[in-house]
């Protein structure tokens, strides 16, 4: 199954080893799921991962975060994506998401910012599904687990 992943997610699984956020990261190691990435959307993932105040709350070295980063890159799915959606969200940082779920045939789009995908958006979201890291695991257990 193939997923796209907004930065939050990441954030949360390195921020804490507990949690369905640290549980997805788990799955993509392991193989159970497939993660889309885009340059875009990988570059968003450094820039907010790497921060000097990401790295004190993590309690990790920036060497600790690049060998996270080279792994998505490594098992992540590169996706080209050449038709924006532009599907309008409340933060314009969060249309590339959408792009790219759209672009790789994503299943869900998991993120924690629910309010940020739903709240004003005027597209309709039909070929994946938006959804939080707690509702993500509990649709898991309940067709694969």
């Amino acid at each position: 199954m193939r997923v796209v992943l907004d930065t939050c997610i990441l954030f949360q699984a390195l921020f804490s080893s507990s949690g369905a956020s640290h549980q997805i990261v788990k799955m993509l190691r392991n193989g159970e799921l497939e993660l889309a990435i885009s340059v875009p959307v990988f570059e968003e993932y450094k820039d907010v991962l790497q921060r000097k105040e990401s790295l004190k709350l993590f309690e990790l070295t920036k060497d600790d975060v690049i060998e996270v980063l080279d792994f998505i890159a490594l098992a992540g799915v590169g996706i080209d994506v050449h038709f924006l959606m532009r599907p309008n969200l409340r933060d314009e940082n969060d249309n590339m998401f959408v792009d790219l779920a759209f672009a790789s045939g994503a299943s869900y789009l998991i993120t924690k910012n629910m309010r940020d995908f739903k709240i004003d958006n005027e597209l309709e979201l039909g070929s994946f599904e938006v959804i939080s890291p707690s509702e993500f695991m509990k649709k898991w257990r309940v067709h694969y687990g």
